[in-house]
């Protein structure tokens, strides 16, 4: 539940605890930013600068920080997917892990000088 809360809360900061730095904190980071800011940005007025509030903006805000908190959610969810890399393993395990017959590029290199 407090993985849930803090990914709702502050999404970057969910990824680089429960997830790794290197995933996509930085994207996420961009939208959850930008979905602040148009929070804030909506109660002067928003880009049309309207007197008092605007909903569009402070919707687009809205819009912004869900997909920032979703976007954490699935990247954590994955992460955690891919960390238990047992007879039915994820996409990602079966890229990363190199398998017993593979050979070192480098060695064959050597080989043909």
């Amino acid at each position: 539940m407090q993985r849930r809360l803090l990914a709702f809360v502050a999404p970057p900061v969910a990824v680089c605890r429960y997830g790794c730095a290197g995933c996509c904190a930085a994207p996420i980071g961009v939208f959850w930013i930008a979905g602040i800011v148009s929070l804030i940005y909506a109660f002067f007025g928003g880009p049309v600068e309207t007197d008092g509030f605007s909903i569009t903006t402070f919707i687009l805000g809205v819009v912004l920080w869900a997909i920032a908190t979703t976007w954490a959610e699935l990247t954590i969810n994955g992460i955690n997917a891919d960390d238990q890399c047992n007879g039915n393993a994820s996409s990602m395990c079966r890229i990363v892990k190199p398998k017993l017959d593979d050979s070192d590029p480098l060695d064959e290199i050597k080989k043909f000088q």
